[in-house]
């Protein structure tokens, strides 16, 4: 009897400890749990980051600014049409264009796209070939070209040497045909076909649709055509990109000092010396073409350039240009709604301190020609909310530039400074609430082992405590 009470407490204490055991197992658990638990970032127990949030919309209006200069470029065939465009002047003439300078953009046009006679105006093409294949200071032979009755010319002689630099002041003020021909034969390597078909290909290569070219001087020939619209776009190209052609076509006369003898030319375009704010271009007369001129000036830092072809007389070529380039400056004038690195947006940051934002700024300078009239406003297109990581220069958004309800361009926003992934602070409560029910889950699973092994240890005991059987063997 003593020696089964003895058994039964041994095994009542290994249970004990058994039981202990577990529960220490489970506190260990447990505290291991909440360690982990607090170690967790947020976004681990909460699932993946909030992304950026909805995009916003706002509108400013834009004041007129600045100006700004662009490289040649082409202008669209069909721009939007224009909501405030001003009535323009009454013009008689066969055809007439004007546009803005830097841009390119058309403001004008009557019938521009007609392929008329050009006259002398086709020695604009004839100035840039020479430009961008010889040297000013290079020495020409006259081919003894023998001028017809009606030819503007300065009376080269058969043989006569004269610099590129005389030449081109012949051509271009009093419209000298045989310096033209002087020119267009030896830049075409002894060939006038040869110096035409590159004025052709340098054409095509503008984009000048409506034009042909069937002589270096622009007397009536069959086939030698242009319009107005291709010429302010020749004379816009001329002018940005051949500083020597700018600067000639604006003088009002020149000496010759090569040659066989010295010789003043006085510019043909007369606009240039009655009014200091015409600076240009080039004036054209033959029975075909009627009396053209493509003419340019500059008023308060904007340039024009207009064309009108076929008028009537040099006083109605005259009136027709000034007029529709004093129009242009009455109803027109450029406007700088956008500059680069101009801070448009400030989105706030997911995660980050209150009130914490980021910068969104302008990508580039808008300039642009705009009537007067026109309402200029911003419409600024960017998240509420950004997530890092963003790197700098990542483009966020948008600022839209509108004349009334048309959109005229769009320019991206930019992230000023880039933007690191932001870890927001651990949740006491969500760290307590995910401790609790794991260390819930152990101690029930720790319960459950000790329950097991005291209920064997009990069935175990038990069969062992059974009286053994008196009965004799």
């Amino acid at each position: 009897m003593r020696g089964r009470v003895g058994a039964a407490a041994v095994r009542s204490l290994v249970t004990c400890r058994v039981a202990a055991v577990a529960v220490a197992f489970v506190v260990a658990l447990g505290t291991c749990g909440a360690i982990i638990a607090v170690g967790w970032p947020r976004e681990a127990l909460a699932g993946s980051p909030p992304a950026s949030g909805p995009s916003t919309s706002a509108s400013t209006s834009a004041a007129p600014t600045g100006t700004a200069a662009s490289e040649p470029k082409a202008r669209p065939t069909a721009p939007p049409a224009r909501t405030t465009t001003p009535a323009a002047p009454p013009l008689a003439v066969r055809a007439a264009a004007l546009i803005e300078e830097s841009s390119g953009d058309e403001l004008y046009g009557q019938s521009s796209n007609a392929e008329l006679a050009i006259a002398s105006t086709t020695k604009l093409m004839t100035a840039l070939i020479t430009l961008e294949h010889t040297r000013l200071s290079r020495v020409f032979a006259d081919p003894n070209y023998h001028p017809a009755a009606e030819d503007s010319q300065i009376g080269l002689e058969p043989g006569e040497r004269m610099s590129v630099h005389d030449l081109l002041l012949a051509m271009l003020l009093p419209s000298a045909d045989d310096a033209a021909v002087d020119l267009a034969y030896n830049v075409g390597h002894g060939s006038v076909s040869r110096f035409l078909g590159m004025m052709n290909a340098q054409a095509r290569r503008l984009g000048l649709t409506h034009t042909q070219y069937m002589t270096p001087s622009g007397l009536d020939t069959p086939g030698n055509h242009s319009s107005a619209t291709d010429l302010v776009d020749l004379a816009r190209y001329l002018l940005q990109t051949q500083p020597f052609f700018k600067a000639v076509v604006r003088t009002t006369h020149a000496v010759l000092r090569t040659g066989n003898r010295v010789r003043a030319v006085v510019n043909l375009n007369d606009l240039v010396a009655h009014y200091s704010w015409i600076n240009g271009v080039k004036t054209g007369h033959t029975l075909d073409a009627g009396y053209v001129l493509v003419a340019s000036g500059t008023q308060g830092g904007m340039t024009l350039i207009d064309a009108v072809l076929g008028t009537s007389s040099e006083a109605a070529r005259d009136a027709n240009a000034l007029a529709l380039l004093n129009w242009g400056f009455a109803n027109f004038g450029l406007r700088t709604p956008v500059h680069a690195g101009a801070v448009l947006a400030r989105p706030g940051v997911t995660g980050g301190k209150p009130g914490a934002s980021v910068r969104l700024i302008a990508a580039s300078t808008y300039t642009h020609v705009f009537p007067k009239a026109a309402k200029v406003r911003l419409r600024v297109t960017a998240p509420a909310q950004l997530a890092g990581p963003l790197a700098r220069d990542t483009q966020v958004g948008s600022v839209a530039v509108l004349e009334g309800r048309r959109v005229v361009t769009r320019i991206p926003l930019l992230l000023n400074t880039g933007l690191p992934q932001i870890k927001k602070p651990k949740s006491i409560a969500s760290v307590m609430v995910v401790s609790a029910t794991l260390f819930a889950l152990l101690v029930a699973a720790g319960a459950v082992i000790g329950l097991t092994m005291f209920w064997r240890e009990w069935t175990r005991g038990t069969r062992g405590g059974r009286p053994k059987s008196t009965k004799a063997r």
